[in-house]
């Protein structure tokens, strides 16, 4: 059970799901998903059926690139929580590198576009795993929507629920349809150029949380240590 939601946990839930409901919203309008793998292999395994085997190809592409995303994830990452760790800024680089490769090749209309796409989502998808026990998703809903069903059938039994928990789901939810919202609404400006808009919003907060980590783990305590000495000496 969640017991204490820190503010960064909830910012964070919020701002990654809405970033993948950006890039999924665009992805849909030119009939690309590159973060519902359910509905993915579905489609695959539709086209093995009809015989459509360079479409069935094609979308199992995608699947393997989110798959190398989050293989990606746990190579840099190294962990299954979510806790304070520079790791985290060097993926959030790497994912707002894959989105940046991957506009010219969408402007181009090929394939290779939708891949850095789904490995960028899959990266950041398995980035955010877990945190006191809530199973963190910011790229799809099924397993959020499943919970509040269950959370909704507890009340009505009049047991209790993990309200913190679901106060992040809700908020990963809140995030992923926002971003859907502003994803279509830009990329009719912008055409696909508009995922230049996360992808540089990724690679601040990327520099900008391995920059804060960097400076709380080695600038501060130093810091402290010579305020420390200097504090003895005066006192002597």
């Amino acid at each position: 059970m969640v017991t204490k939601l820190p503010f960064w946990v909830l910012l964070g839930g919020v701002g990654l799901s809405f970033i993948a409901g950006y890039i999924n919203a665009i992805g849909f309008l030119h009939n690309h998903a590159v973060t519902h793998m359910t509905g993915l292999v579905s489609q695959v395994a539709i086209g093995i059926e009809q015989g459509e085997f360079g479409r069935a190809l094609q979308l199992g592409a995608v699947i393997f690139a989110f798959f190398s995303g989050s293989v990606l994830s746990g190579l840099v990452i190294q962990q299954s929580s979510l806790q304070l760790g520079r790791r985290y800024g060097a993926t959030l680089i790497i994912e707002s590198f894959l989105l940046f490769c991957a506009v010219p090749f969408l402007n181009r209309n090929m394939d290779m576009g939708y891949y850095l796409a789904a490995m960028a989502c899959g990266l950041q998808n398995a980035m955010a795993t877990t945190y006191s026990g809530a199973i963190i998703r910011t790229t799809h809903l099924t397993g959020f929507i499943n919970d509040f069903g269950i959370a909704i059938g507890h009340l009505l039994r009049g047991w209790p629920i993990d309200t913190l928990r679901f106060k992040l789901y809700g908020a990963v939810l809140f995030g992923f349809l926002t971003g859907g919202i502003f994803g279509v609404w830009l990329s009719t400006y912008f055409g696909f150029e508009a995922i230049y808009f996360p992808a540089t919003l990724l690679g601040v907060l990327g520099v900008s949380y391995f920059s804060f980590v960097h400076y709380v783990r080695f600038i501060r305590p130093k810091r402290q240590a010579v305020a420390k000495v200097y504090e003895n000496a005066t006192e002597l």
